[in-house]
Parts: structure tokens; C-alpha cells; sequence
């Protein structure tokens, strides 16, 4: 009667266990076997398999395989799809007796015809609603055909249902014959003519609780799967945006309080004091430039040179050409200025300049030109801070912000890669990468001036927006106009009002008239002060573009 039983219950199962298997069969094994070919004379005459599943839901193996010809290979199955995200693996341990284990593949040593092995399974049980059902590929993959296969299974429970499939892994084709015992507590199964790389696959039923086995699964990388939007990255992400706020509320509080004493102070401002030029705070062009944008630009220090002439500490002598000759100046070092006035930037641009020379062609300022400038920017980052305007240096603050940043944004990618290759929060990763391109950003704004920088900075607005008016120096006594309006030419560089202002000074002399040259700028023969507007904004272009060159400072 069980007999009877178990056999009509193999026939409506079989149909479901197909189902399954096709679902959980791995496209690439199968895919393989059933393209697999005998590539080797020879067969396997009889195959015979006894499964033993015991309590603990290892399943151990003992076979006996008699073959002809060339000593065949057998190829395990080892991974098979278990759902969209995870693979099912089936640990293969302990082999012994005539075979080699080598990955997934078996190599028969047996070299008198027969061979016998010995191995265990594990992951080949799976629990589901009322029973647990043991899934193994008993026979099958080999090299060459096999005539004959025969299994027989015993378990620690009676069986419950029982089917068998023969072909390629996927196959729903079902084996020989495949009957239970009198007890019910072995299964029985055949099949006749296997090809090579074709699979018997044996499937029983036993009670639920039977054994302790269970699927050994194993995460398969899906790009799909791999940033899942669950509660744990959802509230990384949320993590992340009160964070970048905070960063904004930061960038706030530095930024604004120099917005606020800005605001507070601005308005338009006169420098000059009974008739002499005084800019506000005593700021010298150089410094206005970093103190404005927090750099030490190529602008900064063009305009440092034009001061320096202006101050009487060099004459810029432009050279005569021809019409296809690029333009020069000469820089000539003017006897007995007083450099020891300097500020330490301007002394270390002075002596970059000339290194001992007495004069330079604009064109020959490489070498240890671009050599010492990287000292001019350093000694103009020390004199923002020794004047007070910033607690620590602007390109200190910025590396430190952009160092951490970028460590970051290499620290997101490495765990962005590793949390999607093994997990599904590739997301959290993903955070860690935008968080630190943001502060990588925002470092360049971190740099925030004192009160009394802020409070400098405003009279610098008030002063560029003095030099902007159309109505200047309507009151200045034509002897003092020459040199004040001079002075006020390097501020303009950095104003980015070059042009207009040189056009100014080119206007008058001492005594209201034209003249040839100015007391700090000599043209060549028949040059005049009419064409000094287009020969400043040429200089201060090219002396920007031989700074940039160096790679000493930033092109603007």
C-alpha cells in the first residue's frame, strides 16, 4: 500500500519539483551541459550511487563507477540559481577513495576500470511548508556517457514523496524508474543511457524537522540589487542631508558674520588725505587681492609690480619692436629705494625679481624666478594673518578641508564597492562619496576672515567703489594728479579696471600737459603717453601670463 502511494504521489509532484528545479537551475551550468559533447573515447558502463542523508543535513556519499576507454572526469554541481538575489551552493568535503577533487570537477585515479569515492554534501536540503525536500544531482556531468546509473537513498524519517529527472540539469524529463522500498524508508532509482554532461537528479520527500540542513546561500552581485533603498540606507541618505545643512549652517556662520561687518561698513571711500593718497587701513594692493578672494593670485602680484614702479622702487622701461616682435619691458632696479619698508611679501617678490641683477627683460624672468615666487605666495598667506585678517592661513584651511574631503570621496568608493559587491548597501557608500565631493567643494569657502579682516575687506569695497565713480579728482591740484592717480593704477589691476585708469594717468602730467613718459614708465622712441593705456593692459597681460607659467600660482 505505501508502495502503491509513494508512486502515485511521484506523479504530481514531479510536475511541481520541475518547476522548482527550473527555477533555481543556474543558467550558465545548464547552459553548459547541455551543449557538453563526449570529446573522449570511452563510457561509463555502470554507475552506482548510495545517498545517505543523515540527522545533521549533511548527505554522505559512497559510489562505485565501472568505465571503458580513457579514465573519465565527472563535473559537480556546485552553484545553482535560489532566487533573484542569492545562488545555492553545495559544499562538496571529505573525498576519498579513487578520485581527485580540483574546484568543481572530479578526476577519476582509478586505472583498472573501476574506481570508488567517498564524499559529503552539504546545502543539498531544503525546509519548506510541511516537509523538507533533498534535492542532489546523484548522477551525472561526466565526461562520457553512462550506460547505466543506479541510486538508492536512505533517510532518518519515511518518506513523503519521491521524483527523478534525467538530461541536461534543467530537464523535466523524468528518470527510469524510481520506486521506495517495503518500509518506506529507501528510495530507489535507475536510468539507462545518460549522455555526457547530462544529470540524474534525485529529489525525496521527508517530514518537516527531519534533519538540520538547510540552502547555504551566497549573495549574487546584481547592479539592481546592489543600492536598495531600504531603512537603512533611507536613513543614511537622511543622515547625509542633515549633515550637508549642518555644513551650510557652517559655512553660514563663517561666511556671514564677514557678510554682516561688510554690510555694516560699506559705503563709498576717499583715500586720499590733504591732497596725498592713503588707502583705507593701509592696504597695498597685493594684500587687497588675497584679502578679497582669500588666494594669492598672479593678480596679486602684477599689481605688487606695478606698485613697487609706482613707489619708486623700479622703472618699467617698454622696449622698442618691430611689427611682428612680441612686446617686452624692462625691469630696472631703481638706486637707493628704500627696501628695508618692504612687507616681507613685497621684499621676496623684489629680490625674485632682480636676484642680484641691476635690470631684467620681462621675457627672462624664469629660473630662479619661478623658483623664489613660491615665496612670495607663502609671505603673502603669513601677512593676512600677521595683519589680523584671518585667524589662520586661507590655503591652510582650504587643504585641510579638500585633504579630508578627497580621503572621503577614496573611502566612499572603496566602500561603495565593497558594500555592493557583497551587500545591498551600496548606497551607504554612495553617501560617504558625496559627502566628501561636498566638502571637498565647500573647503574652498572655509576660509573666514576676522572681524577686522571683514571690516578691511568693507573699506576695500568702499574704496573699488570710489574708483568706479565718474567724478575723481576733480579737487586734486594739478601738480599732485600725476602721482596720485599712478597710485591709484595697481589698485585698478585688481579692480580689473586697468585700462580706464591708465587712460586717466595718460591724461595729464605735472603741469596739465602731455609729456612722453611717465616718472616710473619710459616708452621707447616716439611713444607717447597717448598709447600708455594700450602698452599697461598689454604688460599687465603679459607679466599675468609669465607668472601663470611658473605654475607657482593660479591663472585667474
Amino acid at each position: 500500500m505505501a508502495g502503491s502511494a509513494l508512486h502515485r504521489a511521484a506523479g504530481s509532484v514531479a510536475a511541481v519539483a520541475t518547476l522548482v528545479l527550473a527555477l533555481s537551475a543556474s543558467p550558465a551550468f545548464a547552459a553548459g551541459t547541455a551543449g557538453t559533447t563526449s570529446t573522449q573515447a570511452g563510457k561509463v558502463t555502470k554507475d552506482t550511487v548510495t545517498l545517505e542523508l543523515r540527522q545533521d543535513g549533511v548527505l554522505h556519499v559512497k559510489e562505485t563507477v565501472a568505465f571503458e576507454g580513457g579514465t573519465p572526469t565527472r563535473k559537480l554541481v556546485d552553484r545553482t540559481r535560489y532566487d533573484d538575489g542569492s545562488d545555492r551552493l553545495y559544499q562538496i568535503a571529505n573525498l576519498k577513495g579513487d578520485g581527485r577533487l580540483s574546484g568543481d570537477s572530479i578526476t577519476l585515479t582509478g586505472g583498472s576500470g573501476t574506481a570508488t569515492l567517498e564524499y559529503d554534501v552539504k546545502g543539498a536540503v531544503t525546509p519548506l511548508a510541511d516537509v523538507q525536500e533533498l534535492r542532489w544531482y546523484a548522477v551525472g556531468a561526466w565526461s562520457v556517457p553512462v550506460t547505466e546509473a543506479k541510486v538508492t537513498v536512505t533517510g532518518p524519517a519515511q518518506l513523503q514523496n519521491l521524483s527523478c529527472f534525467a538530461g541536461v540539469l534543467t530537464s523535466a524529463i523524468g528518470c527510469t524508474t524510481a520506486s521506495p522500498d517495503h518500509t518506506g524508508t529507501t528510495a530507489e532509482f535507475e536510468q539507462q543511457d545518460l549522455g555526457a554532461g547530462e544529470v540524474l537528479t534525485v529529489v525525496i520527500g521527508y517530514p518537516a524537522g527531519a534533519t538540520k540542513g538547510g540552502p547555504i546561500l551566497e549573495r549574487r552581485f546584481e547592479l539592481s540589487n546592489a543600492f536598495t533603498l531600504n531603512t537603512v540606507t533611507g536613513g543614511a541618505l537622511a543622515g547625509l542631508l542633515v549633515l550637508m545643512l549642518g555644513g551650510l549652517g557652517l559655512l553660514y556662520w563663517t561666511r556671514g558674520r564677514d557678510a554682516r561687518v561688510v554690510g555694516h561698513e560699506s559705503g563709498s571711500l576717499n583715500a586720499v588725505e590733504n591732497g596725498h593718497f592713503a588707502p583705507p587701513d593701509g592696504v597695498r594692493p597685493g594684500q587687497i587681492g588675497t584679502l578679497m578672494d582669500e588666494q594669492a593670485d598672479v593678480v596679486d602680484v602684477t599689481a605688487t609690480i606695478v606698485d613697487l614702479a609706482v613707489r619708486g622702487y623700479i622703472r618699467i622701461d617698454e622696449q622698442p619692436r618691430q611689427a611682428y616682435d612680441s612686446p617686452d619691458w624692462m625691469l630696472v632696479r631703481l638706486p637707493g629705494a628704500p627696501t628695508a619698508s618692504l612687507l616681507s611679501y613685497e621684499q621676496a617678490l623684489y629680490e625674485a625679481i632682480f636676484d642680484g641683477r641691476d635690470a631684467v627683460l620681462l621675457s627672462h624672468l624664469q629660473g630662479s624666478f619661478a623658483a623664489n615666487l613660491g615665496k612670495v605666495r607663502d609671505a603673502l598667506y603669513r601677512d593676512v594673518v600677521t595683519q589680523g585678517w584671518f585667524a589662520r592661513r586661507p590655503d591652510t584651511v582650504r587643504t585641510r578641508w579638500t585633504t579630508f574631503g578627497v580621503l572621503l570621496v577614496v573611502a566612499g568608493i572603496i566602500a561603495t564597492v565593497a558594500l555592493a559587491w557583497f551587500t545591498t548597501y551600496g548606497l551607504l557608500g554612495l553617501a560617504l562619496i558625496i559627502a566628501g565631493a561636498a566638502m571637498a567643494v565647500g573647503g574652498q569657502y572655509m576660509p573666514a576672515k576676522t572681524s577686522k579682516g571683514a571690516g578691511a575687506l568693507a573699506h576695500t569695497l568702499g574704496f573699488r567703489e570710489y574708483l568706479s565713480s565718474g567724478d575723481i579728482g576733480g579737487d586734486i591740484p594739478p601738480a599732485q594728479r600725476v602721482e596720485l592717480f599712478s597710485r591709484y593704477l595697481p589698485y585698478a589691476v585688481i579692480f580689473d579696471s586697468v585700462e580706464r585708469w591708465a587712460r586717466v594717468v595718460s591724461s595729464v602730467t605735472g603741469n596739465g600737459q602731455q609729456a612722453d613718459n611717465l616718472y616710473w614708465y619710459h616708452g621707447p622712441a616716439e611713444w607717447d603717453l597717448s598709447k600708455f593705456a594700450d602698452s599697461m593692459r598689454t604688460f599687465t597681460m603679459t607679466t599675468s601670463g609669465a607668472i601663470s607659467s611658473t605654475r607657482q600660482f593660479r591663472s585667474l
